[in-house]
């Protein structure tokens, strides 16, 4: 059994443990909120964006549809940006999105095409380089970005669409964490080249005259459309992070807190049991005399 001091510090080492967790959720939850109002803010233009774009595909063939809405006629080069954070404590949320990217990744390479991964975030680069090391092109260090915006977003959208009229890749794929409640993320893969359709995308019935015409519209568009769609990936993983940090700090705070209980309450038992002892001791030297 631990001594006295022992169970004292270690009473002292957990309160100061739940002291920094609980700072840590006080943070997350102020931080939770611009977050969360800018993921919001940016799901509709995303949503408008990708219905005007429904609405000028309509119009064009598939000969002469851009690349970017077309594809190359091939599927074989795959690549995965997979967004997650720079930092952990966050629960499951940086693990949930690499393990959809690495299940896919396991998918593709059993149906014999090649992988490539784009890591935005390290805490994705961590997980994945275990068995994706060779796979992994380039590393983007969010933190070299002062704060999140659609200039961040234009940067990694660019080395995407570089690299893709470079022709090294044929398809790609984000992934992100949808921001939905702080106790509730859900892990999203989201093909990005060529661009696809929602399902439920609701064409416009009218018939409308462009100028210039639909092609030339859509290579302007496109690329914009790369880029809103990374800005709304990031933003929404920066809502899910805080929410899940804000989460799991909840937990360890509160999972403190019934250790503290159990720790000090094995110490009130040992201390009473020393002084028993001592009583004991005193009593019998006492009638021995």
């Amino acid at each position: 059994m631990p001594s006295l001091k022992d169970l004292r510090n270690r009473i002292a080492s957990v309160k100061a443990t739940q002291k920094i967790t609980k700072a840590m959720q006080m943070v997350a939850a102020a931080k939770l909120r611009r977050a969360q109002a800018a993921a919001e803010a940016a799901r509709p233009y995303a949503e408008r964006m990708e219905t005007v774009l429904a609405n000028l595909a309509a119009g064009v063939s598939a000969d002469g549809a851009p690349k970017l809405i077309g594809g190359t006629g091939s599927d074989k080069v795959q690549l995965l940006v997979v967004c997650t954070a720079e930092r952990g404590l966050c629960g499951a949320f940086n693990s949930s999105i690499a393990r959809l990217a690495r299940d896919k990744a396991l998918a593709l390479k059993a149906e014999g095409k090649t992988v490539k991964i784009i890591c935005v975030g390290k805490k994705g680069y961590d997980v994945l380089r275990r068995q994706f090391g060779a796979d992994i092109i380039e590393l983007i260090d969010l933190r070299a970005f002062k704060q999140l915006g659609f200039a961040n977003a234009e940067t990694i959208s660019q080395s995407i669409l570089a690299r893709f009229n470079a022709g090294e890749f044929d398809v790609a794929t984000l992934f992100f964490s949808k921001f939905k409640s702080v106790i509730s993320q859900i892990p999203t893969a989201q093909q990005i080249i060529p661009a696809q359709i929602t399902a439920g995308t609701k064409v416009s019935e009218s018939v409308y005259d462009y100028e210039p015409d639909e092609t030339e519209i859509l290579e302007t568009l496109l690329p914009r459309n790369l880029t809103v769609q990374v800005l709304r990936a990031i933003l929404e993983n920066a809502a899910s992070e805080q929410g899940a940090r804000m989460s799991a700090m909840d937990s360890a705070t509160r999972n403190a807190g019934e250790m503290i209980k159990k720790q000090t309450q094995l110490y009130n038992r040992s201390r009473q049991a020393m002084i028993t002892k001592e009583l004991i001791e005193i009593i019998s030297g006492a009638e021995a005399l």
